[in-house]
């Protein structure tokens, strides 16, 4: 699919560079898409820069959590919750621990941790697989919620904007923590639909009436405030919490006599090596976003669903940041390429970036994660886990829309 997205990116840029020279008689239009090839792996490099110190930073601050068992414990606290939502998995079952520690790692933004803990929560899953070419119920709802991605801490987002020269890197938070939110939910609730599953066991709905009263509760304290005060909430919210979370982490550290600056420093080193992978990736999807941009094809489209939102007399500025969700499901990094392009042509706190920097928070790249999933398993039937994670998808995109609006319009 990644190969197909990258390379359909150059030919529709070449075919339309093609229409501009010949019809439109636009003589600058290859000097355009060669000068932002040129431009986007000169923008590659000085993110790369940041994420090189970002990433590292954090690395080794979660090293230290690690360490120090709050993984572990967030694995205990989910524990019962997963018991009852996967009734065929057998209490005691190594998947529903490794499950957990998935969950867990995922909502503290360990993604290098959370990935293969999730490979092997689901090849502990596909032991107890009667059809081993055909998903379980388990199989699909641990795809779903991995899918929707409730992260607790984006800080790859903040990373993204600080770059970017956001004077408020984490203005963003409280809009990704009710988008996730809600995706989270939807693909919940979807696949509780397709597999009946018991939510009104009294352990689920514990859980969930304590989510929900939490966020109701909040949702509605924002209510009540204006939309300046509600931006600056969201601006110190997100400050305080990750700084909050980081001394959390030594505290815990230091109580549980882990030798902290160690730890950090080793956790560093894998941050650092995490990163410089990153670097041709990064390339590739920016100089592809580049050139599309460059060779007028992605403001076309654009300007199409713009007149078409237009004339259903609904407000237009959502339109811009329509790229970044569009192939969300479908390549991360390409989403990630898009969201950067869209804040340096319209500013990093522009309506456009900001919401595109939300519905990168909100979910998981859907396609790669149930490739990689499935795939690791020999799965070739997934039933219904497509449409309940693309369900979700669908929500958190909408969600995302109406926080911006609410949040920033």
């Amino acid at each position: 699919m990644l190969n197909v997205l990258w390379l359909g990116f150059f030919l529709v840029a070449a075919a339309s560079g093609l229409f501009q020279w010949l019809v439109l008689g636009n003589a600058h239009i290859f000097s355009d898409l060669i000068t932002s090839l040129f431009d986007m792996a000169d923008l590659s490099v000085k993110i790369m820069l940041l994420l090189l110190g970002t990433l590292t930073l954090w690395m080794g601050f979660l090293k230290i959590a690690e360490a120090a068992g709050l993984v572990r414990g967030l694995a205990r606290l989910l524990g019962p919750l997963f018991l009852r939502l996967m009734p065929e998995v057998p209490a005691g079952h190594p998947a529903l621990g490794l499950i957990t520690l998935n969950f867990a790692a995922n909502a503290l933004g360990l993604d290098n941790a959370a990935t293969p803990i999730g490979l092997r929560a689901m090849h502990a899953l596909q032991t107890l697989n009667p059809k081993p070419d055909t998903a379980t119920n388990a199989q699909i709802l641990f795809l779903v919620l991995n899918s929707s991605s409730l992260t607790l801490l984006p800080v790859s987002i903040f990373m993204y904007r600080a770059q970017q020269g956001a004077p408020d890197p984490t203005l963003v938070f409280l809009p990704i923590l009710l988008a996730t939110s809600a995706s989270t939910l939807v693909g919940l609730l979807s696949v509780a639909f397709m597999q009946r599953l018991r939510l009104q066991d009294p352990v689920v709905l514990a859980w969930l009436a304590t989510g929900g009263l939490l966020l109701g509760g909040f949702m509605a304290l924002l209510a009540s405030l204006s939309a300046v005060a509600v931006s600056a909430l969201s601006s110190l919210l997100g400050n305080l919490v990750l700084f909050g979370v980081i001394i959390a982490f030594l505290l815990a550290g230091a109580w549980k006599r882990v030798a902290v600056y160690d730890c950090f420093i080793e956790g560093a080193k894998e941050g650092f090596e995490v990163c410089k992978n990153l670097l041709p990736y990064l390339i590739a999807m920016l100089c592809a976003v580049g050139v599309l941009r460059a060779s007028g094809a992605l403001d076309l489209l654009l300007d199409v669903i713009r007149w078409s939102v237009h004339t259903l007399g609904l407000d237009t500025r959502f339109v811009d940041a329509l790229p970044t969700a569009l192939v969300k499901p479908f390549s991360g990094s390409a989403a990630r390429a898009l969201m950067i392009e869209t804040m340096q042509h319209t500013g990093p706190d522009s309506f456009a970036s900001l919401l595109a920097a939300t519905v990168q928070g909100s979910t998981e790249t859907t396609f790669y994660v149930l490739a990689v999933y499935f795939g690791a398993v020999s799965i070739q039937r997934a039933r219904h886990a497509v449409g309940c994670a693309l369900l979700a998808d669908f929500a958190g995109v909408l969600a995302a829309i109406a926080v911006c609006y609410w949040f920033f319009a």
